[in-house]
C-alpha cells in the first residue's frame, strides 16, 4: 500500500526535527551543545543552502528509477559537502564559491522543473561538485571554533534531514501532481538567479 502524503511529509519532518532533539541542553556540557547546534542550524539559516539541499532530495525522488537510486544524489551531496567543509576548516579556498552556490540553485532548479532523468552516477557527480562549494562555505564560516568536528556532525545531520524532507516532498508530488514540481523547480531557479544578480 502506498503511503499517503501526510505520512510521507510527517516522516520527512521528523527526520529534520530529530536532529534538533539530539542537541538538547545537558547532553554533553553546555559548550559542546552550543558548538553542535551551530553546525546543526547552519544549513537552515541560509536560503541558498537550504533550497539546494531540498532540491537535491526532491529531484532525486521524482526521477530515480528505483528505491535504491533515490539516495545516490543525496548521499553524494552529503559526502562531498563534508569534504568541502573539511577543506574550508583547514583554510583551503576556492575561487567563485558564492557564484557556484548560486549556479547550483539555477541548475538544480532546472533539473527539478524539467524532471530530467540522468544516470545515477552522473547525477551524483553533478550534485557532488556543487556540494564541495557549499561545504567550503560552511567550513570557512565555522572555522575558528573550539572543536571543528562537532559542528560538522551537526551540519551533516541537518543536511541529511533536509535531503529526507526533499525526498518526502518529491515522492508526494510525483504521485499526486504534474505541475507542482515545475513550480517548485522554477522558484529554486529564480532564487539562484536572484543570488547571482546580487553578486554582480
Amino acid at each position: 500500500m502506498r503511503p499517503s502524503i501526510a505520512k510521507i511529509l510527517t516522516l520527512a519532518a521528523l527526520g529534520t526535527a530529530s536532529a534538533a532533539a539530539l542537541a538538547h541542553p545537558g547532553s554533553d556540557g553546555g559548550l559542546h551543545d552550543v558548538v553542535f547546534m551551530d553546525g546543526l542550524l547552519h544549513p537552515l539559516t541560509g536560503a541558498d543552502h537550504m533550497a539546494a539541499m531540498l532540491a537535491v532530495g526532491l529531484w532525486s525522488a521524482m526521477t530515480a528509477t528505483s528505491a535504491r537510486r533515490v539516495w545516490f544524489a543525496p548521499l553524494a551531496f552529503a559526502g562531498m559537502l563534508l569534504v568541502g567543509a573539511l577543506l574550508g576548516l583547514d583554510g583551503v579556498a576556492l575561487p567563485a564559491v558564492e557564484p557556484m552556490i548560486a549556479a547550483s540553485l539555477l541548475v538544480l532548479g532546472l533539473l527539478v522543473a524539467s524532471q530530467a532523468r540522468l544516470p545515477a552516477m552522473l547525477a551524483a557527480g553533478i550534485v557532488g561538485v556543487f556540494a564541495i562549494f557549499h561545504g567550503i562555505a560552511h567550513g570557512t564560516e565555522l572555522a575558528g571554533g573550539t572543536n571543528g568536528f562537532t559542528p560538522l556532525l551537526g551540519m551533516l545531520i541537518a543536511t541529511l534531514g533536509l535531503h529526507l524532507a526533499g525526498v518526502g516532498l518529491g515522492l508526494a508530488l510525483r504521485r499526486h501532481s504534474a505541475w507542482w514540481p515545475r513550480v517548485v523547480g522554477g522558484l529554486v531557479t529564480l532564487l539562484g538567479g536572484a543570488f547571482l544578480l546580487q553578486l554582480v
